[in-house]
């Protein structure tokens, strides 16, 4: 069985492991989620979407359940792709135009 030191660092191991899952599930959660409004278009609800995946970032880094450079890069790439969809004028004006 093993030292009941080693008996309760097994336990707290687990604890661990189901809390930092959970964290981390509800990120990636969030991250897919504005995701999926940013390549919709949907700038607004997409700006929504991605101040709460930052924000389950910062907190999942805080707990340490992430890596504090991961979350910096998982937010930098969700940031980037959202500046990118911002600064691409409508696809309607773009038509009116070609017309």
């Amino acid at each position: 069985m093993g030292t009941k030191s080693a008996q309760k660092a097994a336990r707290v191991s687990v604890k661990k492991q189901q809390r930092n899952k959970s964290i981390r599930s509800e990120v990636k959660t969030d991250i897919i989620k504005a995701e999926k409004l940013i390549f919709a278009g949907d700038v607004e609800a997409a700006h929504a979407a991605v101040t709460a995946a930052v924000s389950a970032l910062d907190k999942a880094a805080e707990k340490k359940t992430l890596h504090g450079n991961n979350a910096a890069r998982r937010k930098a790439r969700l940031l980037k792709k959202l500046n990118q969809i911002k600064a691409q004028p409508p696809a309607e004006a773009k038509q009116e135009e070609t017309d």
